[in-house]
């Protein structure tokens, strides 16, 4: 959240010094033969066993997987084709939406990556809903009052400015299964707003690497498609990614809906100053509409999800980006992270773990 606040106030958001330097000249030649060696990382294997093995000939047996997921208003309209021109995030006993199947699938698939099963979870682009109900009034009081000091300074709305967490407590989710049943319970209180900016849940996503002493970690993004076309929001969105490269992560953006996904392919492979290609686009879509059965599509998605990842790692290793002890062993460890966040989304906060507003605040700074 320190960079949350950091940008409200107009300065640029970092996170290690970035004016360290190589101490000499060789050492600064290698590290740029080094980013230049993965400066396009290529998708290169054709089936997922290919990738497991790449894995862990790379040394990383485990990760640490984040989840952020996209409530900005466009998913109102990108489910035209593909969802029966309804919302993104249309609740219904009949079905599972774009979103659930792919939190779903992602823990069919990936959820064996995260040894410890605890899943930071994220939501962003939202406002607040409003309704004249009682228990969405009372969820709204619960929020007020819980966050006091928190919305003095912050606004009450992710919008493209901040992301809020699953749990009210900060905590992760304990399994796919859970993050469901939260993803459920919040949509009904939630109001699809904007501007579109990935920004904050990437600069989230590093936050939680950095206070892990280092550790890899895999940020997943399900969104429905293009950044906004602010002046500001690409830009900063590029800028959060190439920061976000000085840093032990991976970045998988799951397209969901109708897309256009312009933006997603050139985040991909056309960004520049990287040090390393630290972005893999998947477009959910396109695989989950293959005339496949349901375990070949599964079977595709995990291939396009973890393509780039066993270079990547490696790329974290030779680049010095991995924390000292993890890159000692070359292999993941995991642990539970605490999220920092702009707020959290279920209506009567629990304070069993120190999310009170003085709380949040102390720990972002």
């Amino acid at each position: 959240m320190g960079n949350v606040v950091a940008r409200l106030l107009g300065c640029r958001p970092t996170f290690r010094d970035e004016e360290e330097q190589p101490a000499t000249k060789d050492e600064a030649s290698k590290r740029s033969r080094q980013k230049q060696k993965y400066a396009c990382i290529p998708d290169n294997y054709t089936s997922i066993e290919q990738v497991t093995d790449a894995l862990r000939d790379a040394g990383l047996e485990s990760s640490n997987l984040i989840l952020g997921i996209d409530f900005t208003r466009s998913n109102e309209w990108t489910g035209k084709r593909s969802f029966h021109d309804l919302s993104l995030h249309n609740i219904s006993n009949h079905r599972l939406n774009p979103y659930q199947q792919a939190i779903a699938i992602i823990g069919k698939v990936l959820a064996s990556f995260d040894e410890d099963n605890l899943i930071p979870c994220f939501g962003f682009g939202d406002c607040m809903a409003s309704s004249s109900s009682s228990s969405a009034a009372v969820a709204w009081f619960g929020r007020v009052v819980s966050l006091l000091l928190l919305l003095l300074l912050l606004p009450a709305t992710t919008r493209d400015q901040g992301v809020f967490s699953f749990r009210s407590d900060h905590s992760p989710c304990h399994g796919f299964e859970e993050v469901l049943r939260c993803y459920r319970e919040i949509v009904p209180h939630l109001q699809l707003s904007g501007p579109t900016s990935f920004a904050p849940i990437v600069e989230t996503a590093v936050y939680i690497a950095e206070s892990s002493g280092g550790q890899y970690h895999v940020l997943v993004i399900i969104a429905d498609g293009q950044v906004s076309r602010d002046p500001n929001k690409e830009p900063e969105t590029i800028e959060s990614i190439v920061m976000a490269s000085a840093h032990p992560s991976s970045i998988v953006l799951v397209g969901v809906g109708d897309g256009p996904w312009d933006d997603m392919k050139k985040f991909d492979d056309r960004i520049p100053a990287r040090d390393f290609d630290n972005f893999q686009f998947v477009n959910f879509t396109d695989i989950m509409g293959r005339n496949a059965s349901a375990a070949e599509t599964e079977a595709a998605f995990a291939l396009a999800a973890l393509m780039e990842i066993p270079i990547q790692y490696k790329a974290t290793v030779e680049l010095g980006i991995l924390g000292e002890a993890q890159a000692t062993r070359a292999a993941a460890s995991s642990i539970a992270a605490h999220p920092k966040t702009l707020r959290s989304s279920e209506p009567e906060p629990k304070h069993s773990r120190g999310s009170s507003a003085e709380e949040t605040l102390a720990q972002s700074d």
